[in-house]
């Protein structure tokens, strides 16, 4: 059994926004002290509500955000301020929103062919239009559509532009910025399977970040699990889809439907009680344990660490 290389290790990564009120400036700690490791053609799934830090977390591996603390290790080297830009051939972003994140005055040849200029990856301009070409009959585009402009597109074909695009440097990592959320279901479908066909034949690893637990649970060799900044449950998909420890992670899956109603009617559904608490004012200890329904006094003096309960699954929980 081969061993994949680790191709990505980020340790006790921070990320910190400072936030004025009144007088004092405060900082709001979108991410707080995550780790975790992508090994080469990997997908890893981050999922959580929204305003959980999913999205910091990505934006801040391609140094979008300065990071506050932490390490991010790449290929064996460590990504700073002073490399990042030779880095970025080989890390790229899918971007959410189809629509705000293509450059509405350029033509789509344009668009794809960015990083390629930024980069130097060519010639010529002969050689330069037929990588762009080849590189849209990746992602199921036709040549024809190489001079026109982004609004002439559907969403879904404006997410294989901002794919093609991301693939142009040949990258082997890419962050998957929640890609099919802005997407109707049966485009969300093909794209999905546009990034299973290209991990298979370029072996790209994925931080795939979403909300959709069964698009996640399709797309990833293993999840994580955000709540409030930090990751509180790492597992193997099917693991953790199967056995989810932590209570959170448990909610979460309870509410995914089923389509089988004899299935829905044995189920209970898990819901929790109160609201998130507010980023720039968290509980002491355990920023789930406000609405934890094991919660103890533990919980509120000292925050949980990610421990191995067996096979790689790993849980920030004392009760569980």
């Amino acid at each position: 059994m081969l061993v994949s290389k680790t191709l990505l290790e980020v340790k006790n990564l921070k990320q910190y926004f400072p936030v004025k009120s009144g007088f004092k400036t405060i900082p709001l700690k979108a991410v707080d002290d995550v780790s975790f490791t992508i090994n080469e053609g990997e997908t890893l799934g981050l999922v959580g509500e929204s305003g959980c830090g999913k999205t910091t977390v990505g934006r801040t591996l391609l140094h979008l955000y300065e990071p506050t603390a932490g390490e991010i290790i790449f290929d064996g080297e460590k990504v700073t301020k002073k490399n990042i830009n030779r880095m970025r051939k080989k890390m790229q972003m899918v971007f959410q929103d189809p629509y705000s994140s293509l450059d509405p005055r350029m033509t789509v040849e344009d668009i794809i062919g960015e990083p390629l200029d930024v980069h130097k990856l060519y010639s010529n301009r002969k050689e330069r239009r037929e990588k762009v070409l080849e590189l849209m009959n990746y992602v199921g585009l036709n040549s024809e559509h190489a001079t026109r402009y982004a609004h002439e597109f559907s969403g879904g074909q404006r997410q294989r532009i901002g794919i093609a695009r991301a693939l142009a440097v040949d990258p082997k990592f890419i962050v998957c910025d929640e890609p099919v959320s802005a997407l109707d279901v049966s485009i969300q479908a093909q794209v999905i399977n546009m990034f299973e066909d290209l991990q298979a034949k370029l072996g790209v690893a994925y931080l795939f970040i979403a909300h959709d637990l069964l698009v996640v649970h399709h797309i990833s060799k293993r999840i994580a699990v955000m709540y409030l900044g930090k990751i509180v449950e790492i597992a193997d998909s099917d693991d953790l889809n199967a056995n989810p420890l932590h209570p959170y992670t448990q909610s979460l899956l309870s509410a995914i439907p089923i389509p089988d109603p004899n299935i829905t009617r044995s189920r209970k559904r898990i819901v929790l009680e109160g609201d998130v608490p507010s980023p720039l004012n968290m509980p002491t200890g355990c920023a789930f344990r406000t609405r934890c329904p094991y919660a103890t006094e533990q919980c509120a003096k000292e925050c949980p660490t990610l421990t191995d309960r067996g096979n790689g699954h790993m849980v920030a929980c004392f009760n569980k």
